[in-house]
């Protein structure tokens, strides 16, 4: 719980691994970040303090202390940390990493374009891009399928169609390697002691340069189509497109259209595509909720095409979502710079420390979670227990900062799961050590290899859902 600080009252630091050293706990925050957090969090408890160099970092574990921070006195915890300063680097301005005003602004102009009753209508463009991802598969007759780069091909049309109004699909390859790229760059700066001059014509320097002209090509190219065609979509580019100041009447230029756009690629299709790699990893070891899953999506939908309308008796296949993105959360760790002094569980956290909340930490915390390692989509189950408290459960961060899109990537994700088992089941190749790279985004070590069965060969997707419900139980 966090306490109001009196004046003149000496308070303790909060207690955390050994300060020996010139930089602190930095060196081991680089090798492995979630290994120092798990440990420190289960040595320390539920506030811990670590230096890097000489800056004081707080991990907060506890809900109602993430809570605090992220909602309750929000006023006082900025976005102004390393994170955030790198992406700033390729989103400058974006919605992401804007501040103050100047992010209120942006988020009332892009929030219509989340409205539920909007994305409701954009549930059969999710499902059509999957059918035919499925169909391109199926053309190929490639057995083996690297999963990672399908799901981010898939998520980026997704957005591209819905939200942009613009069909990506033949830019997907080598947008998906440039936001690799970007994102494996952004992820060394944050905890880099010297950054490099951006104009040194090192090798990082050169790669980043590459992937940001590859960005920036794709990108101004959609905001000129746009531009000249004049049309009003109803889109999220056109809302963006349209919008004025309210004072001086002006509107977004290429380069302020370019950086919301450029966030909406990062946040709308990298951690969707992110969070479905896992659930099918997940899926294929865990064969009895798969075949669970696939029993509710041949009752629910059967031959048809899944729609918006499914997605209340799609119970389980939500369930599945939520436990996968417990276990692994896209956006990992979040971090905020505390602009006054601030007490936290009894403990002092003084104006300029960075204070970082991890989903990953707290959806494994056993005091929240019972087998917290262990993939029990039921525990999502309703009326099993009570509903978890807000930050106990946070894959999408929390109060005014929350994800903007956390509906709209709901209704994706369980549409294209539901869209995927109906016709094919995915069996992770064996052989894979496949473990967890934490950089901005949760990704997998390797590309996840799996094997594709069509369901007419090992299920019967089109049969009735009795004879599918006997299929599964023989």
């Amino acid at each position: 719980m966090t306490a109001v600080p009196q004046p003149g009252e000496p308070l303790p630091d909060a207690p955390g691994p050994s300060d020996r050293g010139l930089f602190g706990s930095l060196p081991r925050m680089r090798q492995d970040p979630i290994g120092l957090l798990m440990d420190s969090a289960r040595t320390y408890g539920d506030v811990v303090r670590f230096r890097f160099v000489n800056r004081p970092v707080y991990l907060i574990v506890d809900p109602e202390d993430i809570r605090h921070v992220f909602q309750e006195n929000y006023r006082n915890y900025s976005k102004q940390t390393r994170g955030f300063q790198v992406l700033r680097s390729f989103l400058a301005g974006g919605l992401l990493t804007a501040e103050g005003s100047e992010w209120l602004k942006q988020r009332r102009i892009a929030q219509p374009a989340f409205h539920r009753a909007r994305i409701a209508g954009f549930g059969e463009t999710m499902a059509r891009a999957a059918d035919e991802m499925l169909d391109r598969w199926d053309a190929s007759g490639a057995e083996t399928l690297d999963v990672t780069a399908e799901m981010m091909r898939l998520t980026l049309r997704i957005v591209g169609e819905t939200l942009l109004g613009s069909d990506v699909s033949s830019d997907a390859d080598r947008v998906g390697r440039a936001v690799a790229v970007a994102l494996r760059m952004a992820n060394d700066s944050i905890t880099r002691l010297v950054e490099p001059p951006r104009f040194l014509p090192i090798r990082r320097n050169r790669q980043l340069g590459e992937a940001l002209r590859t960005l920036d090509e794709v990108v101004y190219g959609m905001v000129a189509r746009r531009r000249r065609s004049g049309a009003d979509t109803g889109d999220l580019l056109s809302m963006l497109m349209h919008a004025r100041d309210e004072e001086t009447g002006d509107g977004m230029d290429d380069r302020q259209l370019r950086d919301e756009v450029m966030t909406i690629f990062l946040a709308g299709h990298e951690t969707t595509a992110v969070a479905l790699g896992w659930t099918w990893y997940l899926l294929s070891t865990h064969p009895a909720a798969a075949r669970r899953l696939i029993e509710e999506v041949d009752t629910v939908v059967g031959s048809r095409r899944p729609t918006s309308d499914d997605l209340p008796r799609l119970r389980y296949t939500e369930q599945v979502i939520k436990e996968s993105m417990r276990l692994y959360p896209p956006a990992w760790i979040i971090s905020r710079s505390a602009i006054g002094d601030d007490v936290i569980r009894g403990y002092r956290i003084p104006a300029g420390a960075f204070v970082f909340a991890s989903p990953y930490v707290t959806h494994r915390r056993p005091s929240l979670w019972e087998n917290p390692e262990g993939f029990d989509p039921e525990r999502f189950e309703p009326g099993r227990t009570d509903d978890p408290p807000h930050f106990r459960y946070f894959p999408f961060g929390g109060g005014p900062r929350q994800c903007i899109g956390n509906t709209f990537a709901m209704m994706e994700l369980q549409l294209v799961v539901a869209t995927v088992a109906r016709r094919c089941r995915l069996d992770l190749i064996p052989g894979q050590r496949i473990g967890v790279t934490p950089s901005i985004t949760l990704r997998p070590t390797r590309p996840i290899l799996m094997s594709r069965h069509p369901r007419t060969a090992c299920l019967g997707a089109l049969a009735p859902p009795r004879a599918a419900r006997a299929a599964l139980g023989s």
